[in-house]
């Protein structure tokens, strides 16, 4: 695989992971629109490589929100092994963020083969861009007054609910889980958050699966190796910048820039593809 190409997808997955556009449906459309073919039909090895981004932004996000990660694993621990102590705010948040990943976690083993086949339809990945664009602009202009300390276990079932849908290119798992939010009246900073924090177990507990269903760093050629530690670096730091950039928009600005990339994203992928089957 091309370094170059490994450095400009890192960037890709980085900046869009947590923003609501859909990470994997722009790990998709990039090498469709420039001709790349790095794997050349293996698809174990795109797997890997997936994987190695995804650890990539997890590195990032973990590192822009350490105190929070921190304070969500610490105490929830301390809440199972000294159930004396009362549940703190952060204990309990971090058992449901838990709560929230068995959705997907069970869509994601249960589902795989299907989604693995859908995974390849530029079309279907553009489709869902833009509709999971529409419904972004229309939960966003609700008024939402809750915060992350609001959370409940009602919520985290519909949070986890709306994950469960974003396995599927073009989706957003970002934008999935903010439009939930947005309905369940979280205000925009706060289902950002709430994203993000949710991402932890989910990216954690799939890349370590993913990972050993390769055969672990053995399954990774030699030749490859390189290019798979420099996407990674370039997914982390700009996983970083977008988690810090993310947070700050939000307390200022609508998702409606968003909602508008992606619906016209989708427009020109689609206008591609009639011209080419012209």
């Amino acid at each position: 695989m091309s370094v170059l190409h490994a450095i400009l997808l890192g960037i890709a997955q980085g900046l869009t992971e947590f923003l609501p556009v859909s990470s994997s449906g722009h790990l998709q459309i990039i090498p469709w629109l420039a001709d790349w073919n790095d794997f050349e039909g293996r698809d174990d090895l795109e797997r890997a490589f997936d994987v190695a981004l995804h650890l990539g932004t997890l590195v990032g996000l973990v590192a822009c929100l350490r105190r929070e990660v921190w304070a969500l694993l610490r105490d929830g621990i301390a809440a199972v092994v000294d159930r004396r102590s009362p549940m703190t705010a952060d204990g309990r948040l971090g058992w449901l963020l838990v709560l929230a990943t068995v959705p997907a976690a069970a869509v994601g083993v249960g589902l795989r083969s299907v989604i693995d086949e859908a995974d390849d339809e530029i079309w279907l990945t553009a489709i869902l861009l833009g509709v999971f664009g529409l419904l972004l602009w229309w939960a966003d202009r609700r008024q939402g007054q809750r915060h992350t300390e609001d959370v409940g276990v009602r919520d985290a079932v519909l949070l986890g609910l709306a994950q469960a849908c974003s396995l599927q290119p073009g989706v957003s798992r970002s934008g999935v889980i903010i439009t939930a939010g947005r309905l369940l009246r979280y205000d925009r900073e706060a289902a950002a958050r709430l994203a993000m924090l949710m991402s932890v177990p989910v990216i954690a507990g799939a890349s370590v699966y993913l990972f050993i269903d390769i055969g672990g760093w053995g399954g990774i050629p030699a030749d490859a190796r390189a290019a798979f530690a420099w996407g990674m670096a370039a997914s982390a730091v700009t996983g970083f910048a977008a988690v810090k950039g993310l947070l700050a928009l939000v307390r200022t600005r609508s998702f409606g820039p968003f909602a508008v990339y992606r619906v016209l994203a989708a427009l020109l992928v689609l206008s591609l593809i009639a011209a080419s089957v012209r």
